[in-house]
């Protein structure tokens, strides 16, 4: 049998700016919050940080024909922020919109589709001085004014748009409770209510980033949000199970106060009564504004929970992993190709939205990846996890879900925020001493998949 996909299905491949590109003290770049967190005593494993990455600031040229290399036609980068507004608001850094300028022609030459998500964590320090970053609803109008500058700067050559990436991770893993926010960078905060507030000022970012770019854009475009929201999976898919699965979807995770709201325009209301007085404040006008018609949704899926249904107060319950169930290179990181495709379908379904295009915006394992000594990465456990995950791609487009491509995260080997460098994501093998490129045995898989437009 052959797993084949339709011929419009875009096959891409995601990496982020902080992540990738160093160079964070060139061309007028000022600070972003994770240059300040990941310089913080214990914050990075091995006192990692970003400054220097892959050095893809200056070797995108390589790095584009990496993509070239691999055959896809859509790559998923992102702008960083204080590239562009050193100060998070204000003067225009003109070299900095230049390097994206650079990307994106090069990209287009090579006949390959930029997708561009104008943030993915790295915000200006002086925004986190000024205000408190997410902490203040002024984030959101400062979102606003900067989607406006990259837009009307690259609009004219990229047609397809992504606000922001992930709202959980920078708000929820950012902002604690009483303690040191573990992951990533943010303030300790005194409620629960205060972390809530994060992210629904996101939310606001989102739906004013959304009016930005189309306002700004000269042309017509695709506008969407990228989401990890978690995934609920029916143990066994019987009638009961699948309701009970419906049913945690609106509470598991931070699912019922960010994409509830981003795609509906309300809060889950099981997630607000579990709140009750520490929900977020939400002013009159908030929500018209949250929720933007979008042109598609991004997906970014690793894992997800098993739900059965059960005689409880909530008439299910989430099983624990059992100490062998399988996972890779992340402690989080349990294999679970249902995920992908039962996060399309509640997309559909849970959140009834039939018609609400879906792209997988990010999906892919860290690994233990060696260097053999023929110079190879022989990463069979990537290429395992990758099939078992585009099988359940493949059945969501099999059952007539508006699932329309698919970018494996990432391109290459990068800095995994806490983890430093310590976890390889990529497809790529990057030797960072010499920062020499080596494709991996995932790589070579990939690009015979995209050829073929179908698992192999």
């Amino acid at each position: 049998m052959t797993y084949s996909f339709p011929p419009t299905f875009q096959w891409g491949t995601a990496t982020a700016a902080y992540q990738i590109e160093g160079a964070i003290q060139a061309d007028g770049r000022a600070p972003s919050v994770w240059d300040t967190f990941s310089t913080q005593a214990g914050t990075v494993l091995n006192g990692d940080t970003g400054a220097i990455a892959c050095d893809h600031y200056h070797r995108y040229r390589d790095d584009i024909q990496l993509l070239a290399d691999l055959g896809i036609q859509h790559y998923r980068f992102s702008v960083a922020w204080p590239r562009i507004l050193p100060q998070g608001s204000g003067a225009v850094n003109s070299a900095g919109l230049a390097f994206y300028d650079k990307l994106v022609d090069g990209l287009l030459a090579q006949g390959i589709t930029p997708h561009v998500t104008l943030f993915h964590w790295d915000s200006p320090q002086a925004l986190e001085d000024r205000y408190g970053s997410w902490r203040s609803r002024e984030m959101a109008k400062d979102f606003a004014d900067y989607a406006t500058v990259v837009v009307k700067a690259l609009g004219d050559r990229v047609t397809h748009w992504m606000t922001l990436n992930e709202i959980f991770c920078f708000t929820h893993l950012g902002y604690g409770v009483n303690q040191i926010p573990p992951h990533a960078p943010g303030t300790v905060v005194s409620s629960l209510k205060d972390v809530w507030q994060t992210s629904h000022h996101a939310l606001l970012a989102h739906g004013l980033g959304c009016q930005a770019i189309r306002a700004a854009s000269p042309q017509t475009c695709t506008v969407s949000l990228v989401d990890n929201f978690l995934a609920t999976i029916p143990t066994v898919e019987t009638p009961e199970n699948i309701a009970a699965a419906q049913t945690a979807f609106h509470t598991v995770g931070t699912n019922g106060g960010i994409i509830f709201p981003a795609l509906t325009g309300e809060y889950s209301p099981a997630l607000l009564e579990q709140l009750g007085d520490q929900a977020p404040d939400i002013a009159p006008g908030d929500l018209d504004t949250i929720r933007q018609p979008l042109d598609a949704l991004g997906f970014n899926v690793y894992s997800g929970v098993y739900v059965r249904a059960a005689e409880t107060p909530l008439g299910y319950e989430i099983l624990p992993f059992p100490k062998g169930y399988p996972r890779l290179h992340m402690p989080w990181l349990h294999v679970v190709p249902e995920s992908l495709y039962w996060g399309v379908r509640h997309v559909s379904t849970t959140l009834n939205q039939p018609q609400m295009p879906v792209f997988i915006s990010e999906n892919g394992c860290a690994a233990q990846d060696e260097l053999t000594q023929q110079s190879e990465v022989l990463d069979l456990d990537r290429i395992h996890y990758l099939r078992q995950y585009l099988h359940a791609a493949h059945r969501a487009v099999v059952e007539g879900y508006p699932l329309q491509g698919y970018f494996l995260w990432s391109l290459m080997d990068n800095f995994e925020w806490a983890y430093g460098y310590d976890r390889r994501f990529g497809i790529t093998y990057i030797d960072y001493p010499t920062q020499q490129r080596i494709p991996k045995a995932s790589f070579y898989w990939y690009k015979q998949c995209i050829a073929a437009n179908q698992i192999l």
